[in-house]
């Protein structure tokens, strides 16, 4: 979709589930959104506002509204600065640093926000859903530093940019520029928010950031999977292997299902052609145990989902205020476990995949075991062959991206610290287990990427070398997107173009690969 196209279709916010699916639509541009004018919906988020209001009247103590922060909740506020404390609350929180998340990383942490608050159990107005909503549909995004949060309570400092965004405070980005949000809401026409009791703490005491970033990781590492097992086909192809190793029945007998699905795709890509007399009895296990390797990512893939979901159709900030029974429930829901565990638990499956794929890349250019590829897959024959280094560099790179990615798998979520005058004690790291996450992808495409290059090449002289090669039509219309990105390389030649061209495919899913 070019910048100028409209959306295809409407998201309405409300008391519904939301989707990852939802969430990258909204955060790639790909719909336009708007806030439900169901008065239902309206009344139960209404009631909430409402019934502070009826509590503050009545001399009610409620955390963070009659009291400070934190540690500080043993301060009582009075009712003359109270209405002063929510702007308090995302001044002080105002020291953010390290690089500002992205757009599409911003629009998904205000989508999780937005989403969680809209269930009602927030008590914040409708006014505040409405201000919120009106920024992502003219996509004026806060500026939002991605350091500074331990994951509980909740991700307070980058949500108080935000929050400070919506009242007229701080940096946003708008139309790719960088300017005051002042200038920015007075140019759209809105009205910088007023904040109303509990209205601070609703916006920053959650877990949105951390959640809109695993959801884009979730889509990211579902493209990875299918990359890799495509790869791993055409890594197959060129180093003349037995693609019996992904036989129907071998697998049916250690039944994960997502394993068995890797090999499916490996057999539908392969082809029972290939499976024929003289092959070695036995691939090396990268190619051989691919399936149980990108297997474990998509045997995991279901339940990260589920609790990605879970996290973002929650209600949790604190306190959460139950109108309906007339109740002020005082918890810690805005404790970012399980996203952290998940986010722990994807970027190991994706640094193995990396992993996996650097070993590919090893045996692919090393004359000993591609079974009488060239060289580290040079394609240069002419008088000046010797002098041609083919992929050498590329997979000392591979090395270099795979290496970094494996670092990384460090669980952030075990690194706890007691925090904020010892009341945040036991805190879940999940934003830096997120943005870590994050970066083990960036790496693990730049990964994908090289060795996209390295199949492409490998399979092309394989053919060259053979008329006995025949490929699926899946593989043949990979191979031939791949020649007419970047073409095979016939002499040496600087492949950092190639890379950033293939990661911009990568990035926007650009090859239709399995169903």
């Amino acid at each position: 979709m070019t910048h100028t196209d409209p959306p295809a279709r409407t998201f309405t916010f409300d008391t519904s589930k939301v989707h990852i699916e939802d969430v990258i639509a909204i955060a790639m541009r790909r719909v336009n959104v708007q806030l439900s004018d169901s008065s239902a919906f309206r009344e139960t988020v209404t009631s909430g506002a409402e019934f502070i209001d009826q509590l503050l009247e009545k001399n009610g103590e409620i955390y963070g509204v009659t009291t400070g922060y934190g540690d500080s909740c043993t301060v009582s506020i009075s009712a003359e600065l109270s209405a002063q404390l929510p702007h308090r609350l995302y001044t002080f929180h105002g020291c953010g640093l390290g690089a500002m998340l992205t757009p599409e990383q911003t629009r998904a942490a205000m989508v999780a926000r937005l989403t969680s608050l809209c269930k009602g159990w927030s008590g914040v107005s409708v006014g505040l859903l409405e201000q919120l909503t009106r920024f992502l549909q003219l996509d004026i995004l806060p500026m939002i530093p991605s350091e500074g949060s331990v994951g509980a309570s909740g991700d307070l400092t980058p949500l108080s940019y935000l929050a400070a965004a919506l009242c007229g405070e701080r940096e946003v980005w708008r139309d790719g520029n960088a300017i005051d949000a002042a200038v920015a809401l007075a140019e759209a026409g809105i009205t910088p928010l007023k904040l109303r009791p509990k209205e601070g703490l609703a916006i920053m005491n959650g877990t949105a950031v951390m959640t809109g970033l695993a959801c884009l990781a979730w889509a990211r590492a579902a493209y990875v999977m299918q990359l890799a097992t495509r790869i791993t086909a055409m890594a197959s192809v060129a180093l003349d292997g037995n693609a019996a190793h992904f036989d129907a029945t071998l697998f049916s007998v250690k039944p994960h299902v997502g394993q068995q699905q890797i090999a499916a795709w490996l057999r539908s890509d392969l082809g029972a052609a290939v499976a024929r007399e003289g092959k070695r009895l036995q691939d090396r296990y990268s190619i051989r145990c691919a399936p149980h390797v990108i297997g474990v990512l998509a045997d995991a893939m279901p339940w990260f989902k589920n609790w990605i979901e879970n996290e973002l159709n929650s209600v949790n900030d604190n306190p959460v205020i139950d109108a309906k029974h007339g109740q002020v429930l005082h918890g810690g829901h805005f404790y970012g476990g399980h996203i952290a565990f998940v986010m722990d638990s994807m970027k190991t499956a994706i640094a193995n995949i990396a992993d996996l794929l650097d070993r590919q890349m090893a045996l692919l250019v090393d004359t000993r075991y591609n079974h009488g590829l060239p060289a580290n897959l040079s394609g240069a024959t002419d008088a000046e062959a010797s002098i041609n280094h083919g992929l050498k560099a590329l997979q000392i790179s591979v090395s270099a991206w795979a290496a970094e990615a494996l670092k990384l798998t460090m669980p952030a979520s075990v690194f706890s610290r007691s925090t904020e005058c010892h009341n945040q004690d036991k805190v879940s790291m999940g934003t830096i287990a997120a943005r870590d996450c994050l970066r083990v992808l960036d790496l693990t495409e730049q990964v994908v990427a090289a060795l996209l290059i390295a199949v492409m090449q490998g399979v092309g002289l394989r053919q060259t070398q053979s008329d006995g090669v025949s490929l699926t039509p899946a593989l043949e219309n990979m191979l031939a997107s791949l020649k007419e990105q970047i073409g095979m390389i016939s002499e040496d030649r600087r492949l950092d173009q190639d890379l950033h061209k293939l990661l911009a495919k990568i990035r926007a899913e650009a090859w239709a690969l399995y169903e």
